[in-house]
This record gives structure tokens, C-alpha cells and sequence, in this order.
């Protein structure tokens, strides 16, 4: 489903799935789908990656690599839930300041609870705001995290250069996302346990399959490696690299601030 794919950033905001929509409406229609999965969010991934969505975040925050000797503020972006965040900061033995931040209160309120129960809420930071209108200086973070997220929001090249703007000369961006698959055999079994599987078995879940047949048609809509690192190139970041996890199925995207 290559054909599906946006090509350039103008191409996201006026979907929503395959469903054609108006600049403007997408927001809204995405954070539904949020309210409706937070109680459920790891169900969600391990019905999207069969469960990988685990090891992935693990090399996510490998790459990362948070000191272990020096205090480190790190952003993670529609990170409600606090996977990624709670990760960074167990890898920095503590050290790590994250600010947690998602455009959606109910995934933001599992995050606290999990916090609170893992003993992290001295580390963390929970923002309800907007990636594409970040309420924080410049010059503020250290490394900027978005795992799962960046396909949802709106104005991705917004979003990315809020990401440039916000890091510090010398900090990090990183992207783990769902992207294409490069092997035929792989891309063929991928294509029909997503859309023949997952919305079906998210119902039984859930109850609902209706957010689950956006989630995965959004992927399918999401710019394939190549074309999701110019964008990054081009919001200002350098020596812009990706990772392919199983075949493609995940991305991970880095760029610095130099």
C-alpha cells in the first residue's frame, strides 16, 4: 500500500486514515480515539506490533543513551502514558528531569497514576499541550522523544520544527514510529494482520474497533524512511540517520541540533 502514502508534510493534516478530511478536523477526531484507548494503550501497541512495540522502545531509549553523571531534561511528545519517559529516566539511574507532554488529558492522567506507582513523580512532568505550539522556551531540552505519535499530529513539519526549536546546540531528536515495510513476504502477512486482524480483536478488547481501523490506517498514510527524514532535514536537524526494526515494520529517526 506504497500508493497510500503521503509524500509531503501538507498531506497528514488533511487526513484522517484514508478519510479525507479538512485542515483543522483532524485534531479533534484523533483525540477521540485517544479517549477512548488510554484505559487500554498497552493493549493497543501489543495488538499494532504483536507485542514488539516493547523491545523497540527499549532500543529507542539504548540509542538515546541518558547520562548517568550529569542532570539531563528530556521532552517526550504525545508520551501520556509515560513509556518512553519512565524508560529514560531508569537508564540515567535517576537523573533524567522528563517532561512528559500530550495533547490529550486522559492518556496524561494514566501517565501520573503510573508514575505514582513506579515512585518516578520527582523525575517527571506531566504538560497537556499541543506539539505543534510547544510551551517552552528555547534552548530548554537535551533530547526530544516521540514514540508512536508523530503520524497523529497534524502539521508534522510544525511539530518538527517546535522540535528543533525547543532542543538545545548539540540535543537530540529521536522518532520511533510504524513505517514500510521492505520485504515483500513480510509486507504481505503485515498487511493482512493489520487490517483484517487488529480492528476486529480491538473490538473484542476494547468494545470498539473503530479507533483501531484509523490507527492502522494511519500508518499506512505515514511518509515511508525516506521521505519522513527530509522532512527532519529539512525542519533543520543534521546528520539525520534511521534504524529499521523487523523488516521495516518500525523506524527509528535521529537527528541532531548542531
Amino acid at each position: 500500500m506504497s500508493d497510500q502514502r503521503a509524500t509531503a508534510a501538507g498531506e497528514m493534516n488533511q487526513s484522517y486514515g484514508f478519510q479525507p478530511v479538512g485542515d483543522g478536523e483532524k485534531q479533534g477526531r484523533v483525540n477521540e480515539v485517544f479517549h477512548k484507548v488510554a484505559q487500554r494503550y498497552d493493549v493497543m501497541n501489543d495488538l499494532m506490533s504483536a507485542g514488539l512495540h516493547r523491545v523497540w522502545k527499549n532500543a529507542m531509549v539504548a540509542a538515546l543513551n541518558p547520562p548517568r553523571s550529569r542532570a539531563f531534561a528530556h521532552l517526550d511528545v504525545a508520551g501520556g502514558t509515560g513509556d518512553i519517559a519512565f524508560r529514560v529516566i531508569e537508564a540515567s539511574d535517576g537523573l533524567a528531569q522528563s517532561t512528559v507532554l500530550d495533547i490529550n488529558g486522559s492518556m496524561l492522567e494514566v501517565g501520573r497514576d503510573r508514575a505514582a506507582k513506579r515512585n518516578l513523580l520527582n523525575n517527571c512532568t506531566f504538560v497537556e499541550a499541543n506539539a505543534e505550539s510547544l510551551p517552552f522556551s528555547d534552548r530548554s531540552f537535551d533530547a526530544y522523544t516521540v514514540a508512536f505519535g508523530i503520524r497523529n499530529v497534524p502539521h508534522i513539519d510544525v511539530a518538527l520544527k517546535e522540535a528543533f526549536r525547543v532542543l538545545k546546540p548539540g540535543g537530540r531528536f529521536l522518532c520511533l514510529e510504524f513505517s514500510e515495510v521492505d520485504l515483500p513476504f513480510l509486507e504481505q502477512v503485515y498487511e493482512a494482520w493489520s487490517f483484517k486482524a487488529i480492528p476486529p480483536i480491538g473490538k473484542l478488547v476494547t468494545g470498539d474497533g473503530e479507533p483501531y481501523q484509523y490507527l492502522v490506517e494511519s500508518i499506512r498514510k505515514f511518509p515511508n524512511q525516506e521521505n519522513f527524514a527530509t522532512m527532519i532535514r529539512t525542519a533543520g536537524f543534521e546528520r539525520v540517520s534511521y534504524r529499521n526494526y523487523s523488516g521495516g515494520i518500525a523506524a527509528l529517526h535521529s537527528g541532531w541540533k548542531l
